[in-house]
């Protein structure tokens, strides 16, 4: 509940500095592992906040990237252990929230889906609901190189200190183009650069 504002003030933040008029859509690029800030953008957008794209920044441990992009969720994959820990997560809590919605609230298809993850540690998605997803949310990584280089890009470039999650964010936002219709773009920092000083400094 609380990260549902931080969308509805980034808005108010981008009107008021007159990069976007009132009722313009606006993408987000949002780090993410446990799937939940990026669910309260969900939530914003259902409240009546203007968003065009959530896109959904991962680390290494790129299963959400992974079941955007083909519709399986597949934990069964090696775990590593990352610069961005808050995003080394393998099996994303908040998503099956996000499921619910998309599904119409069938909560017998919820139940069978989160079976399968909890027996064979995997589940596939239909494709009818799967372009309903694809529509919303947007995906892209970053491996732990990227992650370094981004840091020193955003310094080298605007003298403003990254942490590693929100590195990955950045990276992503670079590489993901912005969604048809979106007048402006937002980048969640989702934590504080000097919890992470080695990394930074090292980046």
């Amino acid at each position: 509940v609380p990260q549902i504002v931080y969308y509805f003030a980034a808005y108010a933040q981008l009107l008021k500095a007159g990069k976007v008029r009132f009722g313009d859509k606006v993408d987000f690029c949002v780090p993410t592992g446990n799937f939940g800030d990026i669910l309260a953008g969900y939530y914003a957008k259902q409240m009546g906040l203007p968003v065009c794209k959530l896109v959904c920044a991962s680390n290494a441990n790129n299963v959400l990237t992974d079941f955007i992009h083909t519709g399986t969720y597949d934990k069964n994959r090696p775990f590593h252990t990352t610069a961005s820990p808050s995003m080394d997560i393998l099996i994303s809590s908040n998503l099956e929230r996000m499921l619910y919605y998309m599904s119409d609230k069938d909560t017998r298809l919820i139940s069978m889906l989160m079976n399968d993850l909890s027996q064979w540690g995997a589940y596939e998605v239909p494709e009818p609901m799967m372009k309903k997803i694809r529509s919303i949310f947007g995906t892209g990584w970053a491996d732990e190189n990227q992650v370094r280089e981004m840091i020193a890009d955003c310094w080298n470039k605007n003298h403003y200190v990254i942490d590693p999650h929100t590195a990955c964010g950045y990276h992503v936002f670079e590489k993901v183009a912005p969604a048809e219709g979106a007048k402006a773009r937002v980048l969640l920092s989702t934590a504080s650069p000097y919890k992470f000083p080695r990394a930074c400094c090292d980046a």
